[in-house]
């Protein structure tokens, strides 16, 4: 099977492999890599968290495990039973949701992976924010669109690394979906908002979900371009001990709100 029709297939593959509409697999971070075309599910999660850990310097903890559902009906469910989410929440989460993660753990709905890189970004994605929270000392400790915006970063990172995808087209899809983002078209960011978990959710659901997560990506890869990954990995370690705004500026030297205005104005330089 060539690698794009299995790519193509493979949620269906996985799909039937689910049984009663959940598995669950427990993540090797350093497991041999598989090519994408070869892989099973399990594989292909494995290959991805070894991607992640040792190749592109993100530490994944140990005891990770992946549930994966086949539907948005089982993926509701699970957001219940293995996330321990309340029921109402579960049921605006898995209107919207494709995946969810907690600390040790991510939550995949397969079937709202849609597209050839879709699911294996979504692995990567979700993988990055397991690390992020053992790297910080919990969900939701980081600014949320610094968090959100690596996880886009890696993920695209993991893609390149699979032969799917490269950085740089990822960059310039990501310009022309944040250029129609709302708030960057009023000259503003208002990065407070978006630092927390439930601001962030709200303004991509009313700004706009692709043009509010590629607007993220493109900040944090400015930041990644000026100051190195491996000191946004650093941001996270020193949040675990320090307050939010103080975590930011011992990690990149000016506050967020100076941080806010030189991204605002580099943004306005390569969207326009």
């Amino acid at each position: 099977m060539s690698r794009r029709a299995f790519l193509l297939f493979a949620p269906l593959l996985l799909l039937a492999t689910c049984g009663a509409g959940r598995i669950a697999i427990d993540v090797n971070a350093a497991a041999q890599t598989h090519p994408v075309a070869a892989a099973s599910p399990e594989q292909l999660v494995d290959t991805i968290a070894t991607i992640i850990s040792r190749d592109i310097g993100l530490p994944l903890p140990a005891n990770v495990r992946a549930f994966v559902y086949d539907d948005r009906d089982s993926f509701r469910k699970g957001l219940i039973d293995d996330a321990y989410v309340s029921e109402s929440a579960a049921d605006t989460l898995a209107t919207f949701a494709i995946g969810l993660a907690r600390p040790g753990r991510v939550l995949l709905n397969v079937k709202g992976a849609r597209g050839r890189h879709e699911w294996p970004r979504l692995i990567a994605h979700e993988l990055t924010h397991v690390a992020q929270f053992a790297l910080a000392g919990g969900d939701g400790q980081a600014e949320q669109w610094l968090a959100e915006g690596m996880a886009e970063h890696v993920a695209f990172q993991v893609l390149e690394r699979l032969g799917l995808d490269t950085l740089e087209r990822r960059r310039d899809v990501a310009r022309v979906r944040a250029r129609n983002q709302a708030a960057f078209n009023q000259a503003r960011l208002d990065l407070e908002t978006l630092g927390s978990p439930s601001g962030f959710t709200l303004r991509h659901q009313r700004e706009g979900s692709v043009e509010t997560y590629q607007l993220a990506f493109l900040m944090v890869d400015y930041l990644i371009e000026r100051e190195g990954f491996a000191r946004v990995v650093e941001y996270f370690r020193i949040r675990r001990d320090e307050a939010r705004p103080a975590a930011f500026a011992d990690a990149f030297g000016q506050s967020i709100d100076e941080f806010e205005r030189d991204v605002l104005a580099h943004l306005q330089r390569v969207l326009h």
